[in-house]
């Protein structure tokens, strides 16, 4: 995204508007967009990826339900469920494959109950094999890989991984870190760069042109600023270098996501808690689990994690993640079927609540068909400005050279006292953001060579 100088000549005549007072700030204006500019030209890709696989994974949610509506529904709704225990056994006998590993029990009269198996063969190691249970009769409707917390299948998890990181792992992570980091610059330039023009050239109607598009260009770029910050935010938390060095700033401040204790409490911890046939059935069994949980209090949806071991407790945890959120946990001793830990959402440090919304915002769950449309506005506008800012840039060649650049030399216009604080923050940034500040260092080193060789061709050049 580009947004090119203020005074052009392809702009519409006039009358004449007296000249406001310039303000300390007015030196940052160039450098601020020729920062934009090249921004924009070379992030834009990154950031139309982000965009149009994004809008696809909006839509995800509903193309999902009708995809699989088969496997996620029951065929007809009985009078009564069977007990969870006889749902998994089912589920045991058509897939005896790998070891249960978690339990999400119908939420809903028309739902079905879904058993995740791991270290099934041919499944991802990081996903589970969902299996789908009728409660009401027990009927195996389907097997499908899942993903995450949200219980992404086949479909949503191909477009997430598509999003996250091209298909091509951790490596292909940085994709998507490197445009989180640099949509708020770019959107905060625009900011910047909008509100210093003058109002009389804001303007779209009754202009046409490079300054049309340019009017375009920003009043979109205005309004959706806010939400391009938030997704840069939201983006950032669990990317894997600024998204590590949030953690370690939230854990440092005791602002770390808190987890409910998985010991089993009381002397005969570890008796009679063996599991049968790998099926999750732990001393008391799910049923009087899962029982447990409904007195402390935890509402469907919810997921059960059976012991990891002799000496660890059942845990039971709401997984509903759109508002209101259901995030309350409870750990239940296997042999006594008593609540041993309880953690309720209400209790956690404030960052890692605005955390877990911003996450659930920005993936789309938080507040469902409303959050999945407004982020395909908010994707659809992102592919629009690009598509702007590249059509700038060509009209600025006009016609005699593709995309004349800005203008270098901005930064010496920029008084000391303004520029020196203003590197300080670059660098800090730069330092807790690496894949803006390595990218900027760049930006900065290139421009300095490539400036140095132009020097040195005009002053060959006036000698001859």
């Amino acid at each position: 995204m580009s947004i090119a100088p203020s005074t052009t000549t392809d702009e519409a005549p006039g009358p004449a508007a007296p000249a406001p007072a310039p303000s300390r700030w007015a030196p940052l204006r160039p450098l601020v967009l020729r920062l934009h500019f090249y921004a924009g030209v070379f992030v834009a890709p990154f950031l139309l990826i982000a965009a149009v696989t994004g809008f696809l994974y909006a839509g995800a949610f509903q193309a999902e339900k009708i995809v699989y509506r088969d496997e996620m529904t029951v065929a007809a709704v009985g009078d009564s469920r069977l007990p969870l225990s006889d749902q998994v056994d089912a589920a045991r006998k058509a897939h005896p494959e790998g070891t249960v590993s978690a339990i999400r029990p119908s939420p809903a009269a028309d739902a079905t109950t879904r058993v995740l198996l791991s270290g099934v063969k041919g499944v991802d190691p990081d996903h589970t094999l969902a299996v789908f249970v009728d409660p009401y009769t027990g009927k195996v409707r389907g097997a499908l890989e899942q993903y995450g917390s949200t219980g992404a299948l086949p479909l949503r998890t191909w477009i997430d991984e598509f999003h996250r990181d091209l298909h091509l792992g951790e490596n292909g992570r940085l994709y998507s870190e490197f445009a989180a980091s640099w949509l708020w610059v770019i959107a905060g330039g625009g900011i910047v760069l909008w509100f210093s023009r003058r109002r009389a050239l804001r303007k779209v109607r009754g202009t046409s042109g490079r300054r049309r598009t340019l009017g375009l260009h920003g009043s979109v770029g205005v309004w959706a600023a806010a939400g391009f910050f938030f997704l840069s935010a939201t983006g950032l938390t669990w990317s894997t270098y600024a998204g590590a060095n949030i953690d370690e700033l939230r854990t440092s401040l005791g602002q770390s996501t808190p987890s409910v204790s998985a010991a089993a409490g009381g002397d005969h911890a570890g008796h009679g808690a063996s599991a049968s046939a790998g099926n999750a059935e732990h001393g008391v069994g799910l049923d009087k689990v899962l029982a447990a949980a409904r007195a402390e209090g935890l509402g469907d949806p919810v997921e059960i994690v059976p012991p990891a071991d002799e000496s660890s407790a059942y845990v039971v945890r709401q997984v509903q993640r759109s508002w209101p959120e259901k995030q309350d946990s409870v750990a239940v001793d296997p042999t006594s079927g008593e609540v041993t830990d309880t953690l309720r959402f209400a209790d956690y440090p404030l960052l890692a609540k605005l955390t877990r919304w911003g996450i659930d915002l920005h993936t789309d769950v938080l507040f469902g068909l409303v959050n999945q449309i407004a982020l395909m506005l908010l994707a659809l506008s992102l592919v629009l400005l690009i598509v702007w800012g590249y059509r700038m840039w060509w009209q600025r060649g006009r016609g005699s050279a593709f995309g004349r650049p800005i203008p270098r030399g901005a930064w010496q216009q920029v008084p000391p006292q303004i520029l020196v604080p203003s590197v300080v923050v670059v660098a800090v940034l730069g330092y807790f953001v690496p894949l803006l500040g390595i990218p900027l260092a760049g930006f900065i080193v290139a421009d300095v060579i490539l400036g140095e060789i132009a020097h040195r061709r005009e002053k060959k050049s006036a000698t001859v």
